[in-house]
């Protein structure tokens, strides 16, 4: 195999949750371009349907499966439907994640519903999406790919519970790598600031000149954005043959920041 060839995904069949759009749909059309069918998950039909038309144009297979990430057995059904449709399962990306209300908070100034809500939906539905995909990989094994985030890594002034949740993650990644050796290998990507949805009513960035000074605040050393297809490109080389020998590891991808 050249070295070109080990980063595709032929015959690979992967999960994306929080798929419809921003981060996870670049994910899943990447997955796709370098040969894999993909499971799109998330909770907007609407939003799964026009990716997987997407998918189905570059020639690959695509299944789209509504999901609370949050919920166990939605997760079962998830995995279950995917082996059902697509006869197997050996790529698991937990995308979905967030802010649930779009409103960053001190970690002093937080409620417990409002943590409860943050842990639910950044590391409860990774730690359930985590075990789900191991249970339900066959005896060849597979790639399990946790989105974090730079907010993971330092203090998060206004934003803790996020920060926390996403610093979890981490340790989760790295202790379930151990775990699930050598049949399951299990990394992380965390993306740097990325103007998602989510992103944009977090930070109140609705404008062009918001943006940009937001992102001149922020101090990016490549002076720009990320685009959702830089964080696509890191998950599509963590679940490839090129990072066989890689488990365990957060790869910050982040403009330098």
């Amino acid at each position: 195999m050249g070295i070109l060839d080990s980063f595709r995904l032929d015959g690979q069949v992967a999960v994306v949750t929080g798929a419809g759009k921003g981060i996870g749909r670049a994910i899943a059309i990447g997955l796709a371009e370098a040969g894999a069918d993909v499971a799109l998950a998330s909770r907007t039909k609407k939003d799964l349907d026009s990716v997987a038309e997407e998918i189905r144009n570059l020639g690959r297979s695509a299944l789209t499966v509504v999901t609370d990430a949050t919920s166990r057995q939605a997760l079962e059904t998830l995995a279950q439907t995917t082996i059902q449709d697509l006869g197997k399962l050996t790529i698991w990306v937990n995308n979905a994640g967030g802010i649930p209300d779009g409103q960053p908070r001190y970690l002093t100034r937080t409620s417990d519903e409002n943590f409860d809500a943050q842990i639910d939906l950044n590391l409860k539905a990774v730690w359930m999406g985590a075990t789900v995909a191991a249970k339900n990989m066959n005896e060849d094994g597979g790639v399990i790919i946790n989105i974090s985030s730079r907010a993971a890594f330092g203090p998060q002034v206004k934003n803790g519970p996020y920060g926390a949740s996403k610093a979890a993650v981490n340790s989760l990644t790295s202790t379930l790598s151990v775990e699930l050796a050598p049949k399951i290998r299990v990394n992380a990507v965390a993306p740097g600031p990325v103007p998602t949805e989510n992103f944009d009513e977090c930070m109140g960035t609705d404008t062009p000149e918001k943006r940009q000074k937001v992102l001149e605040i922020i101090g990016v050393p490549m002076a720009r954005y990320g685009a959702p297809e830089d964080i696509a490109a890191a998950v599509i080389y963590m679940a490839s043959p090129a990072a066989s020998w890689v488990t365990g590891q957060c790869l910050f991808v982040t403009g330098g920041r």
